[in-house]
């Protein structure tokens, strides 16, 4: 499998080279191959802000302990949850289905009705805690989609995520951070990149039962 020895290549980027940059037509491959990623219900309870500008940038690192790969890699693929997840996303991701499977809405009420009983029975905490856990799906797709063309991710928690939210305006949007992806290329004088793969043996992670 060619994508066993592509996660063999991939690390966590600590040193990104910013004078490489990822083309646009992979960002595009990135950004369809991110869209595609699995979610509960199918309902992608998220936003993917894919920060450039190099002020906000600089901002945002501030807010990173400074950490150089808010800025130096190629773009920053910033995963929003919904803070709120309702019958209005429910019966706009049906009417979505319908359309694409030239169905009646209709005949999926008693999915719906399901799904938004589902929704109503969280509490705001349950309901941040399920939306966050969606985007960490999508960040895992990134970074085997990154692999397969040669593109570097470094996956990030370590960031304000109050700062992050106050500077990006995301409260407004219903959005709060919740992870990022630096996506760009490695600096072949990164230090971590003498480093070999870590990984405890299968025997260890898995159990058949």
């Amino acid at each position: 499998m060619n994508t066993i020895e592509n996660l063999k290549w991939r690390y966590a980027t600590k040193k990104f080279d910013p004078a490489k940059r990822v083309s646009k037509e992979n960002l595009e491959q990135l950004k369809e191959a991110v869209n595609l990623t699995a979610s509960s219900y199918g309902l992608q309870p998220y936003k993917v802000l894919i920060i450039e500008n190099p002020e906000i940038r600089e901002k945002l690192k501030e807010a990173s302990w400074g950490q150089p790969q808010i800025t130096d890699s190629s773009y920053l693929f910033l995963f929003c949850n919904f803070t709120a997840v309702g019958d209005k996303e429910v019966d706009g991701y049906l009417k979505l289905r319908a359309d694409i499977n030239n169905q009646n809405p209709d005949d999926s009420k008693d999915y719906g009705d399901m799904m938004k009983s589902q929704m109503s029975s969280l509490s705001p905490e349950q309901m941040a805690a399920w939306t966050s856990k969606q985007t960490y799906i999508a960040l895992g797709t990134l970074m085997v989609a990154a692999a397969e063309i040669k593109i570097d991710v470094c996956p990030m928690e370590g960031f304000d995520k109050e700062q992050y939210d106050k500077i990006l305006g995301l409260k407004d949007m219903g959005l709060t951070s919740s992870v990022l992806g630096a996506v760009g290329y490695r600096d072949e004088n990164d230090p971590y990149l003498v480093f070999r793969k870590t990984r405890k043996p299968n025997s260890e992670i898995f159990k058949t039962i």
